[in-house]
């Protein structure tokens, strides 16, 4: 992924908005193929997180294909996915469909030819920059796109009143609409009203920043690792644990306490791609003081992002594709969008006036369709990561957890952080 190709992208999003069509009689016929043989099939989906799949989505392939059964598997967070991937790819035990993030694409990219090509008719569906990510040096791209992460801030209003905050979604963009001080500032004013935390972790308001900066850990050019040396790595992590010692609740992503955070009013604010509507809602049901500003520190941001996988060796090539094609057609991705927030990267689903028009009345009736749609058009940066970016974040992320839970000061943790990637490659 360049930043040449999202902001092409982003134009592209932006002639969509103002040309919204309602999606009609383009369901993908592939996987009207899947249940025409009388073998009846199993195909198992493996996923991670919520790419909103439901039982009953999954159920109304099935309907379409009663010989196939459709097991879905969903490990708890993308690390545990990833290990399980890495340690199976083009060996047995994957499942016939393999969802990856973004995050390790340049590592999946490597073993390209273990992977089952997507169908050539199919690879013009998403926007250029999802598709160019995905394809290998001879031509074949590799992965069905799922969603992309456009960004905007999600808050508790109902927190924001009682510190005394502007708390209407317009007044708070506005308040946070700037650069990253702007932010933190107004987290400042929080904690002195309540005492209470603004943010949930240090690593999670990290990896929203990080995402901003075109080439933060190798250079794209000849793949060295620039992380240690360059100086827009080193402002980040000083910035964000500077407010970190007075805004942060501590509680590390997709733990149980964070989990909880989303509830008991541990942190008011998070960072939020589309996909992070899921968590909230799945984790705090009763809670109804949720709300998103159309906004996100310095312009925009994009923080994930999925594909799907076929795995070359599976007993179930062609049908897995099939169910693959599905998955990622433009109704299962709206459909997929209204579950969980997963943003479409499919150009037909970003076409419609049934995602633009979009609201969720858990996030006190926010325009959900509208927001991610401005925010994927305020993205000018599409992040380089190559091979080690994994690495490398990763890391980073267990430095800064270091300094929060209060092993390590934060010059002895980027100390060990610069060690273990001289390591690295």
């Amino acid at each position: 992924m360049n930043a040449r190709a999202f902001r092409r992208s982003a134009v592209a999003l932006a002639a969509f908005s103002a040309s919204a069509i309602v999606l009609a009689g383009c369901a993908s016929g592939n996987g009207d193929d899947a249940g025409s043989s009388d073998e009846k099939i199993t195909l198992t989906v493996a996923t991670f997180n919520d790419f909103g799949y439901t039982d009953e989505l999954l159920k109304e392939y099935m309907d379409e294909n009663p010989n196939v059964k459709v097991v879905h598997n969903r490990a708890a967070t993308s690390n545990d996915a990833r290990a399980n991937y890495f340690q199976k790819l083009g060996k047995k035990g994957l499942a016939d469909i393999e969802a990856i993030e973004v995050d390790w694409l340049p590592e999946v990219m490597k073993y390209s030819d273990l992977l089952a090509p997507v169908p050539d008719d199919l690879t013009d569906r998403w926007l250029d920059w999802k598709t160019e990510a995905a394809t290998d040096p001879d031509g074949n791209l590799i992965g069905y796109g799922t969603d992309i992460g456009p960004e905007a801030v999600c808050y508790r209003q109902d927190l924001f009143e009682a510190a005394g905050l502007p708390s209407d979604p317009a007044d708070v963009a506005a308040a946070i609409d700037g650069d990253w001080s702007k932010y933190f500032a107004l987290g400042d004013q929080y904690t002195a009203a309540t005492g209470e935390a603004f943010f949930d972790s240090a690593g999670s308001t990290y990896q929203g920043m990080i995402n901003q900066v075109e080439a933060a850990y190798e250079d794209p050019e000849s793949g060295d690792i620039i992380a240690t040396e360059n100086p827009e790595v080193k402002d980040i992590y000083d910035q964000v644990l500077a407010a970190s010692a007075t805004q942060s609740a501590h509680l590390g992503q997709w733990s149980d306490d964070w989990y909880a955070g989303m509830s008991n009013g541990a942190f008011a604010t998070l960072l939020c791609p589309g996909w992070m509507l899921g968590q909230i809602t799945g984790n705090a049901p009763d809670t109804t003081g949720w709300n998103i500003a159309n906004v996100f520190p310095n312009g925009g941001g994009n923080w994930g992002g999925s594909y799907l996988t076929v795995p070359a060796n599976g007993p179930h090539v062609k049908e897995a594709q099939a169910l693959a094609d599905w998955l990622t057609a433009p109704e299962q991705q709206i459909k997929a969008f209204e579950n969980a927030g997963t943003f479409p990267s499919q150009v037909e689903a970003l076409e419609s006036d049934t995602l633009l028009s979009s609201t969720n009345e858990y996030f006190n009736n926010a325009p959900v369709g509208q927001i991610f749609t401005d925010r994927a058009n305020a993205v000018t940066v599409s992040p380089f990561k190559g091979q080690y970016y994994f690495q490398i974040n990763d890391a980073m992320q267990q430095a800064l957890t270091r300094v929060e839970d209060g092993t390590q000061d934060a010059k002895t943790s980027w100390d060990q952080w610069v060690s273990e990637v001289d390591t690295i490659g």
